[in-house]
């Protein structure tokens, strides 16, 4: 029903409709009145407002896969499985600073840890979109800055610090 090209371009996009639907519906409750369902309308809004902005936010952090290696994020460890290169683990614990470096014009993550290792994975590797989860529940970690810095061209950005 719909055209393939179209699809592809969707794809990315579809948590934010998803959000916009269901914000929508959050007004349309809303909208039919009374002591229960305007608050409820409101509450549902206010849900699929932070949901969609978070998911804005995210979309930049997906890519196509266009670099080796696997990233994995489970039980607080970013681990990054390199095809060429050498990869290895992270706690999120352990984590200092976050940078993003663009080397031959390819975007990565630079992570550093507290022992001073430090791992770079490539912003387009498989599963690499899982990070921006990771990062967000890093103190102070700011989403739209690692965003920001995805979409700009600088050679290296430092995207967080610890505090």
């Amino acid at each position: 029903m719909i055209r393939p090209e179209l699809a592809a371009r969707l794809r990315s996009w579809r948590e934010v409709i998803a959000a916009g639907i269901t914000a929508a519906a959050g007004l349309w409750v809303f909208s039919l009145g009374g002591l229960v369902l305007q608050p409820l309308g409101l509450a549902v809004l206010a849900v699929a407002s932070l949901w969609g902005l978070g998911a804005w936010r995210r979309r930049r952090f997906a890519q196509d896969i266009a670099a080796p290696g696997v990233v994995e994020v489970e039980e607080g460890a970013i681990r990054y499985f390199g095809a060429r290169v050498l990869g290895g683990e992270i706690a999120l614990r352990d984590l200092t600073e976050i940078r993003l470096l663009r080397l031959d014009g390819d975007p990565h993550w630079r992570l550093r840890s507290t022992a001073g290792e430090a791992l770079l994975i490539p912003v387009e590797a498989l599963g690499a979109p899982a990070l921006a989860d990771a990062f967000a529940a890093l103190p102070g970690f700011d989403l739209g800055a690692a965003a920001a810095a995805l979409a700009g061209r600088a050679a290296f950005t430092t995207v967080w610090k610890r505090p």
